[in-house]
C-alpha cells in the first residue's frame, strides 16, 4: 500500500510551530533543571491500546528539530496494525532533548493514529462491498494534509483537499443559484473541461433533475437505505454515487450494500478519538 508520505518541506513548518508553542519563552525548564546535560537514554513509543499507526514522519521531525543526535528506529511503519503493548519505535539520544520533544511528538502520533484507527474500523465494516470510505474537508485548520494522510494510512481515500479541487454544488449553492439546473449550468460554463462537477441532492426528485445535466458525481445526503438503492438504480453507473450523513461503522455495511461507490465520513478527521501511545523510558 502506498501512503504517499508528505515531503519534509510541508511537515517541518507544522512541527516547528508546535515545538515553539510548547517551548514558550524559556524552553523546557523542567528537563534542564532535573536531567544532567550529557545524560543519554533509550525510550520506546509503545501502543497502550490496539490500533493503526500514522504520523511517524512528524515524530521523527519533532525529535530531530530539537536535537539532530536523536536516533529513531521504527518497528511498525505507518499503516501498520499494532497490538496493545507493542513497540512502534525506539528513540535514543540526549535525554533532555527527548523529553523536550516528547509531548509534541506524541500529540501528532496519537492524533493521526486515532484517525487511521477509526478509518480502518469503518473500512473493515464495508470490506465485503465495493464502496470506498472517503474523508471530507471537516478537518482541523492547518492540519488538513496530515489528517487526510492519516485517513489513507487507515485504508481510506481522500475527498477534496480544498475548494479548488473540484466543483461540489451543495444546498446553499443551489439556493443561491436558483435551483439545481441553474447551478450545474453555471458551473459547467465557468470551469475548465478537466474540473469535475458533483452535486448534492436530498431527494430522488432532485437526483432526477441533476442527472439530466450529466454531473460527474452525485452526493446523496441523508437518504434512507431504500432511497439509496433507488438512487443507485437511477444513476445506473452514469455518475459516481456518494452517500453521506452521520455514517458509523455500525450503519456503513447496510449503506455499502446498496451499491454506492463512496461513503464520506466527516467525523474521521474532526472527531476521531486519539490512539493512546506512550513514551516509556529505559535507563541506559
Amino acid at each position: 500500500m502506498s501512503l504517499l508520505p508528505l515531503p519534509a518541506i510541508m511537515l517541518e513548518p507544522l512541527v516547528r510551530s508546535a515545538l515553539l508553542e510548547d517551548l514558550g519563552r524559556a524552553g523546557d525548564v523542567t528537563s534542564e533543571a532535573t536531567v544532567a546535560k550529557y545524560h543519554h537514554a533509550t525510550t520506546v513509543l509503545a501502543a497502550r491500546q490496539p490500533g493503526v499507526v500514522a504520523g511517524l514522519d512528524l515524530v521523527s521531525l519533532a525529535f530531530r528539530l530539537i536535537d539532530q543526535n536523536i536516533k529513531i528506529d521504527v518497528n511498525r511503519a505507518d499503516g501498520s496494525k499494532v497490538a496493545q503493548g507493542e513497540i512502534i519505535a525506539s528513540v535514543t539520544g540526549p535525554t533532555r532533548a527527548i523529553l523536550t520533544a516528547e509531548r509534541t511528538a506524541l500529540n501528532f502520533l496519537c492524533h493521526l493514529s486515532g484517525i487511521a484507527t477509526a478509518t480502518a474500523s469503518i473500512v473493515a465494516a464495508v470490506c465485503e462491498h465495493r464502496a470506498k470510505i472517503t474523508c471530507t474537508r471537516k478537518t482541523t485548520p492547518g492540519l488538513r494534509a496530515i489528517e487526510k494522510y492519516a485517513v489513507r494510512a487507515g485504508g481510506g481515500t481522500n475527498h477534496r483537499f480544498g475548494l479548488d479541487d473540484a466543483v461540489l454544488i451543495k444546498d446553499n449553492h443551489i439556493a443561491a443559484a436558483g435551483g439545481i439546473r441553474s447551478a450545474i449550468k453555471r458551473a459547467r460554463q465557468s470551469v475548465g473541461h478537466l474540473v469535475k462537477i458533483e452535486v448534492e441532492v436530498d431527494t430522488l426528485v432532485q437526483l432526477e433533475e441533476a442527472l439530466s445535466l450529466v454531473p460527474d458525481a452525485v452526493l446523496l445526503d441523508n437518504m434512507s437505505l431504500d432511497e439509496l438503492r433507488q438512487a443507485v438504480a437511477m444513476v445506473a453507473s452514469r455518475a459516481i454515487t456518494e452517500a453521506s450523513g452521520r455514517i458509523t461503522p455500525a450503519t456503513a455495511p447496510a449503506i455499502a450494500a446498496t451499491g454506492i461507490d463512496l461513503i464520506s465520513v466527516g467525523w474521521l478527521t474532526h472527531s476521531a478519538p486519539i490512539l493512546d501511545i506512550g513514551l516509556d523510558y529505559y535507563a541506559p
